[in-house]
């Protein structure tokens, strides 16, 4: 049986020719491999942003591709638990860059990293604001839990963990997807629940939760707040829940492909009065670097 059309990697060299000419978006899933408390496999951060990039692509299969995930992350803060496996924060940035460059090599113009791994974050957001600004391709960084906001009733209508800190890690949230996935491996019998050590100080400011945290909350090593690695409420998880997250999901990334997709890339101007007497400092689409060469798509 051939493979769904949106695989990236089981495509031949004439078939991404063809997704080319057919302006496809490209999702690249990126997560991690680390700890999930004693319920979870190391696997969650990649198995979810893959899942909901699948279920969007079977709404929308001819708009879009889904590239294998980049399955190791930065969780340099996470190695006290065993399993774990850290990216450096630079070689990460310049991994995605590169998966980046070559796709808008090929031609694919439009590209969006879907993240799995909260502290991969902003790494992810640096890495595609410098795709948009070395080649000429789009790239958008989404956290793939932060679509569940575009409709604000679902999350009233779903969550029942408390705000802040219910929804964290290997939460209610990660534990009820995880179930949809991937029930076998969720070890049902360990589930717990696991407090964030600085919210007992009941601060305006140090707070965490996936959908906010306070202005002045340090992100440090994992077991200075959490012995288990679990940071929420995973005892009110349920495969329903997660049914229900993984719709929302997918529809609106399905969503957002389609508007992406279509609309034109703003143009760029430049806006000095006098024009610039030296090449850009950097390696720019269409731009001199610093040894005066353009560098041509």
């Amino acid at each position: 049986m051939a493979a769904e059309p949106w695989r990236y990697e089981k495509l031949t060299w004439p078939d991404v020719n063809d997704a080319v000419q057919a302006d496809k978006v490209i999702i690249v899933p990126v997560g991690s491999t680390e700890q999930h408390g004693p319920h979870l496999p190391l696997d969650v951060d990649v198995v979810c942003p893959r899942g909901m990039a699948e279920e969007a692509a079977k709404l929308i299969p001819n708009d879009v591709l889904i590239m294998p995930a980049f399955i190791h992350g930065y969780t340099a803060h996470v190695m006290d638990f065993p399993g774990t496996v850290n990216v450096d924060w630079e070689n990460f940035i310049k991994c995605n860059v590169d998966v980046g460059k070559s796709l808008a090599y090929h031609g694919f113009k439009k590209i969006i990293f879907l993240n799995g791994h909260g502290s991969n974050s902003p790494n992810l957001d640096l890495a595609a604001r410098r795709v948009n600004l070395e080649t000429d391709a789009e790239c958008i960084h989404c956290n793939w839990w932060s679509l569940l906001s575009v409709d604000p009733d679902f999350m009233k209508n779903w969550r029942e963990s408390k705000f802040p800190g219910g929804c964290a890690h290997a939460c209610e949230l990660e534990t009820s997807v995880y179930l949809y996935f991937d029930e076998d491996n969720v070890r049902k019998d360990k589930i717990d629940d696991g407090d964030i050590a600085f919210h007992q100080y009941k601060s305006d400011f140090r707070w965490v939760d996936l959908f906010g945290a306070g202005p002045g909350t340090p992100i440090s090593w994992t077991a200075s707040y959490s012995d288990s690695g679990v940071l929420g409420q995973a005892s009110l998880a349920t495969k329903e829940k997660g049914e229900a997250v993984v719709k929302q999901v997918s529809s609106q990334l399905a969503r957002m492909v389609t508007e992406f997709r279509a609309l034109p890339k703003p143009r760029r101007g430049d806006h000095h009065t006098t024009p610039p007497t030296m090449p850009m400092p950097w390696k720019a689409d269409g731009t001199p670097d610093t040894s005066g060469n353009v560098h041509e798509q």
